[in-house]
């Protein structure tokens, strides 16, 4: 059975809209935990476009989960881990001029760099996931780097047409039971929805997804706690007979 992380960045992103003190996500972390989060997902991007510093700081402090800080695997960032100490580090890739973070992180392509900060991070006793896409060669660098957890980019899944989501539900599925073979523990997240989240979450060894957007835009609606509560209702109790394509000629 998959936990459900909460992604809150969105929170903050309407608070910085107009630069002032409102919402303050670190309030609604709690009532994303009231709902059932399981964890706390933020991502502390280099130019603060929503979370801010102060945020993370507070949150470490109050969350009762377990607080999981999204970072480029930048020095600066690597400082700001380890002074506030987060439950988890998942090293993603960033861009500035991307609206949202795009495809996995190349681990194979500097794999020297991320496995000393991978090191340095879980040394100081900090749990790290590398977010890559479910291909064998970033699969095998992340294991090589010595971090103990994978986040599963679903973003093509979530993207693609009615008659391509058999096909990347295949390929999350294979990338999951790989990466369980290397060792590793397998997180999913990016785009996704109330609509094609339970196939992922009936993935067999799925541990946790991370959902965000979703969760608040149906929140504007029902409120952030019964929004929790409803998502964490599919990805517990996904119908595991589910499968896009199945019906398929």
């Amino acid at each position: 059975m998959a936990s459900l992380g909460v992604n809150i960045d969105h929170i903050a992103g309407v608070r910085q809209a107009r630069r002032t003190v409102e919402p303050d996500p670190v309030s609604y972390a709690l009532l994303a935990e009231l709902g059932g989060a399981d964890g706390i997902t933020v991502h502390l991007r280099e130019d603060r476009r929503h979370i801010q510093d102060r945020d993370v700081q507070l949150l470490r402090e109050v969350v009762r989960s377990r607080l999981n800080l999204e970072m480029a695997a930048t020095a600066e960032m690597e400082v700001m881990a380890l002074g506030i100490k987060p439950h988890m580090v998942t090293l993603v890739p960033e861009k500035r001029q991307e609206v949202t973070t795009e495809g996995g992180l190349d681990v194979a392509g500097q794999l020297g760099s991320l496995t000393g900060l991978v090191g340095r991070l879980q040394e100081a006793g900090i749990g790290v996931s590398l977010f890559v896409d479910a291909a064998p060669a970033q699969l095998e660098a992340s294991a090589a780097s010595g971090a103990r957890w994978v986040e599963l980019h679903t973003g093509t899944y979530a993207e693609a047409s009615w008659g391509r989501q058999a096909k990347e539900l295949a390929r999350l599925t294979e990338g999951c039971f790989l990466a369980r073979s290397l060792g590793l523990r397998v997180n999913a997240g990016h785009g996704l929805t109330y609509q094609n989240v339970e196939p992922v979450a009936a993935i067999e060894g799925m541990e946790e997804l991370n959902i965000g957007h979703t969760i608040v835009a149906r929140a504007l609606a029902v409120g952030l706690e019964q929004a929790v509560r409803q998502m964490k209702a599919l990805v517990q109790n996904p119908r595991r007979d589910l499968l896009f394509g199945s019906s398929q000629p």
